[in-house]
């Protein structure tokens, strides 16, 4: 009998394929070895350096090291100014009067003036620019801004149509790079654009598509005093050169890690985590983050209305044990909208449903349930949000709510979201930065936004009213009636905030992951 050696085209593609995505991960980790840059695996390249533009996450983390915005996220997601020494609001809610820093230089030398901040945020805010966030300051995502304006050097003013409580909010967000300013020297001679120029600790030197980008010391960064805080605070660049590898496949990436091919993976997986600290030379460290997972129950089924069953739910679920077992002991259990890390996270965002569950067969028996089937919806793309759907459907079997899991493709999973056709899925949330966004995602009208599981009306109310407050105290008191309002109401079961976790090797000082999932090499040594 023949045999046919021969490898099919299809097959042959295939491999040729794989082959030349491991050897450019190879070639990329190669070109590191034995060299003096600190090395920071990603998954991906980078869209471009276009801060907000044609962008993605890696694309926001290297531009971050770039550019500076007036005003930061602080390490638990509070604003703080950063080129601004100061900032105002005036009683109205619609005038912020920014001051700039002193010393602070672009990466060419020239000084930063407050004209540069007007000029780059009409750069920015011009359409032909395609910035991601120009819907958030044009009126049509939050307020207007109707003028920027440089009455001298050192001041800036921003006069927005109307008072907006998340304006500094807006301009501090990752995905529109921090509302960076840039040197008019970015841009080519046509006016088209080349590569950033910022005031951010490092510099651009090259970018090796699908190898590597590689960023230098900035010599003149104008360091702020007092400790590393978030995207702000000191953020002294401690290395020479940085390099953001391109290793898509984690197994090579764990494998130069061990080998100290690399010296950090920004993003390791939970079930990483205990192998990886058994490796010698290795280090693992987390931080809570701003992203939810979260149990959701659509409120106009015929079952799930009655609100005494969904109280029966909730105290079904022993949350600290579901939390212990998804994430293998790294993570805290949190009922709150409020990320754990947020600092609007206070006592009263602690209360929470008791696990109970002589007290869920009683409110099992009032709410008139009868055995009814009822389908818990979950995907294995992300595993923490299956694993959960398993353990709360075992749970609310043991108190007599009879449910059946339902296993789906995540594009499957997100329609019915999206359209509101479920009675209850586990669903994870990505991270949004103020307590307002965090209840805005998940509340609204369901008749014009059928995936809003909350719509009652004073918690709408509520919610509108913390988006156009500036002050922290009324927010604050505002926050705390919401999860009380939503404790009562339980539309939905949060179940905890994800986690940054970071290995690193051991000649590495200084590098700590933290709420908002980016890697960050100011403030980093590594020893030899």
């Amino acid at each position: 009998m023949k045999t046919n050696d021969r490898i099919p085209r299809p097959i042959l593609g295939v491999l040729l394929a794989s082959l030349a995505l491991a050897l450019a991960a190879a070639t990329g980790v190669a070109r590191a070895a034995g060299a003096t840059p600190l090395r920071i695996a990603m998954t991906a390249d980078i869209r471009s350096t276009e801060p907000g533009v044609n962008r993605d996450a890696n694309s926001d983390m290297v531009v971050m090291h770039i550019v500076e915005g007036l005003v930061a996220f602080g390490e638990h997601a509070e604003i703080k100014p950063l080129l601004a020494r100061s900032y105002r609001v005036d009683e109205d809610g619609k005038t912020y009067t920014f001051t700039l820093r002193d010393g602070v230089t672009f990466q060419n030398g020239a000084p930063l003036t407050a004209q540069d901040v007007v000029w780059s945020w009409d750069y920015f805010m011009n359409p032909k620019t395609a910035w991601r966030c120009h819907g958030d300051f044009d009126g049509s995502g939050g307020a207007k801004v109707i003028a920027v304006e440089a009455p001298d050097p050192h001041t800036v003013v921003y006069r927005l149509d109307r008072p907006y409580g998340l304006f500094l909010a807006s301009l501090a967000r990752p995905d529109c790079a921090g509302s960076g300013v840039v040197h008019r020297d970015s841009l080519n001679a046509d006016g088209t654009w080349n590569k950033p120029v910022g005031t951010g600790p490092f510099m651009l030197r090259d970018w090796k598509r699908g190898q590597y980008i590689s960023l230098v010391k900035n010599p003149r960064y104008a360091n702020q005093d007092g400790k590393p805080d978030g995207f702000t605070g000191s953020k002294r660049p401690l290395v020479d050169e940085v390099r953001f590898m391109i290793v898509p496949d984690d197994a090579t990436a764990k494998a130069a890690l061990q080998r100290g091919d690399i010296d950090i993976i920004q993003d390791l997986s939970y079930s990483d985590v205990k192998p990886m600290q058994e490796v010698r030379g290795v280090k693992v460290a987390s931080s809570p983050v701003m992203s939810l997972t979260a149990l959701l129950m659509q409120t106009r089924d015929p079952l799930l209305s009655s609100v005494k069953l969904r109280q029966a739910i909730v105290h079904a679920i022993d949350n600290a044990q579901l939390v212990a077992a998804v994430g293998d002991g790294l993570m805290q259990p949190s009922t709150s909208m409020v990320p754990l890390i947020s600092s609007y996270y206070d006592t009263a965002q602690q209360q929470t449903w008791k696990y109970d569950p002589a007290l869920s067969r009683k409110l099992v028996s009032e709410s008139g349930y009868k055995g009814q089937e009822i389908v818990i919806l979950a995907t294995k793309r992300y595993p923490e949000t299956y694993t959960s759907a398993v353990i709360i459907q075992a749970m609310l079997q043991a108190v007599g709510i009879n449910t059946r899991l339902e296993v789906m493709e995540w594009a499957s999973q997100l329609d019915r979201y999206n359209s509101g056709k479920y009675q209850m899925m586990t669903f994870p949330y990505s991270a949004r930065l103020d307590p307002s966004l965090n209840y805005e995602m998940m509340a609204g009208d369901k008749n014009k936004q059928p995936r809003k599981v909350w719509d009652d009306p004073k918690a709408l109310a509520l919610i509108e009213a913390s988006s156009r407050t500036t002050d922290i105290a009324r927010r604050q008191a505002q926050f705390d009636e919401l999860h009380r309002l939503f404790l009562a109401d339980a539309p939905m079961m949060p179940l905890f905030n994800g986690l940054d976790v970071g290995a690193f090797r051991e000649t590495v000082k200084g590098y700590t992951p933290w709420a908002l999932k980016r890697a960050r090499a100011w403030e980093v040594a590594k020893t030899p």
